[in-house]
């Protein structure tokens, strides 16, 4: 099965489809600034589960987010293993700079 991944900015988030379908079989919700891209919330319809949606999806917004020069910040805790385990992408994740401390 072939699995479309597109980004959808009037909601916020990536969207992905099956084979052309034009039900959405999971998507990845951010907050994207001029910076900063947020992946806040994933999910993929139970029928859809373990077909390889939520990983695409990661994979096509990350690359996006690299072409557009954006850091990545993963609260999504799905984002956050799935960089976890894929560390090619992990020089896109953001570090806070503030030296501040108590």
């Amino acid at each position: 099965m072939t699995i479309k991944v597109i980004d959808a900015p009037e909601a916020r988030r990536y969207e992905a489809r099956m084979d052309g379908d034009s039900a959405v079989a999971g998507f990845a919700e951010y907050i994207r600034t001029a910076e900063l891209i947020a992946f806040v919330h994933t999910e993929v319809a139970p029928e859809h589960e373990g077909k390889g949606v939520g990983s695409e999806l990661a994979r096509t917004s990350l690359d996006e987010a690299r072409a557009a020069g954006l850091r990545v910040l993963a609260t999504c805790p799905f984002y956050a293993g799935w960089i976890a385990r894929h560390p090619a992408y992990a020089d896109l994740l953001y570090q806070a700079r503030s030296k501040v401390s108590d």
